[in-house]
């Protein structure tokens, strides 16, 4: 049980510390409307997807557990 405990208490943390930086992360950077983000409006309408912000995102956490979890 106290493993269940750490665990919960690390995951917590992480989900802190993500928040914050994601608080703060549009002062800093402009992830979020990199080229390659499609964005579509016609009207009323408006269509946005984050394809470049995926990648980025997704290289970096990828790289992030790479050294976090290599042994």
């Amino acid at each position: 049980m106290p493993d269940l405990a750490r665990t919960l208490i690390s995951v917590g943390a992480l989900i802190l510390l993500a928040g914050i930086i994601l608080l703060f992360w549009g002062k800093f950077f402009n992830l979020g409307r990199l080229p390659g983000d499609i964005f579509i409006q016609k009207g009323n309408f408006s269509f946005y997807f984050p394809l470049t912000t995926s990648v980025v995102l997704s290289i970096i956490l990828s790289v992030i557990l790479f050294l976090c979890l290599k042994k």
